[in-house]
């Protein structure tokens, strides 16, 4: 009895199992997490859309702190029209833009006074084109002078101008005994491109006793414009 018990003793101890012998088979082996990876070009690219967001933020403040409010046209409004407030708005202008329309704060000393001149909706409104008074005025009329580059100065004529137009001798076989040529004095209202390539029309005022002579004598095309001082 006891050397059997002997041998079974024996006999489980070989067949039992050390479990650090043979592994579970039903045991799953965990892999280690992969560590991540970051990429440069990835980081330097969210650097720089920060650094770019922050850049346009801040000219985006400049340029709105530095901008100005000035009048502009909401309709057209033709030459001798009565400016009405519902013919102009404001909008902001840079204030380095290089252009000097009119401030919005003077808003109320445009309106009621009268276009110098044709102006488009959505242009700026400069005080060169506000007028008190209606041309022509009353006692004046106006006579389109048509010129061509020489019969007129290389500096270009503006409204208000004072100007004389003088009647030039013919061509060749033209009477030359008179040394002086009549004149007439005369301020620029308008100038306008002619028909034909590089000649002007320049509108000018004149008293109306003068007008019809001045007219016959811009038909024949033998006259010329001489700019005065534009010292007042």
């Amino acid at each position: 009895m006891v050397i059997a018990t002997e041998e079974q003793q024996q006999s489980r101890r070989r067949n039992a199992k050390s479990p650090t012998e043979e592994p579970n088979s039903h045991e799953q082996v965990v892999a280690a997490p992969t560590k991540l990876r970051r990429r440069p070009v990835l980081i330097a690219a969210s650097v720089a859309a920060v650094c770019l967001g922050a850049l346009l933020g801040m000219m985006a403040y400049t340029s709105a702190s530095s901008a100005k409010e000035v009048i502009a046209l909401r309709t057209i409004v033709h030459r001798g029209d009565v400016i009405q407030r519902n013919d102009l708005m404001t909008v902001r202008l840079r204030a380095d833009s290089g252009v000097t329309p009119v401030s919005g704060n003077d808003i109320s000393q445009v309106v009621g006074k009268r276009a110098a001149y044709d102006m488009a909706a959505g242009g700026l409104l400069t005080w060169s084109a506000v007028t008190s008074t209606l041309v022509p005025a009353s006692g004046q009329s106006v006579v389109g002078v048509g010129v061509t580059p020489g019969q007129l100065p290389a500096i270009a004529l503006q409204p208000g101008d004072n100007i004389r137009v003088i009647t030039t001798p013919g061509g060749q076989g033209g009477s030359t005994a008179a040394t002086t040529r009549a004149s007439t004095t005369a301020t620029v209202v308008d100038v306008q491109a002619g028909g034909s390539a590089g000649q002007q029309v320049v509108d000018v005022a004149v008293p109306d006793s003068q007008a019809a002579e001045l007219a016959v004598q811009a038909s024949t095309g033998k006259v010329a414009i001489v700019l005065d001082s534009r010292e007042h």
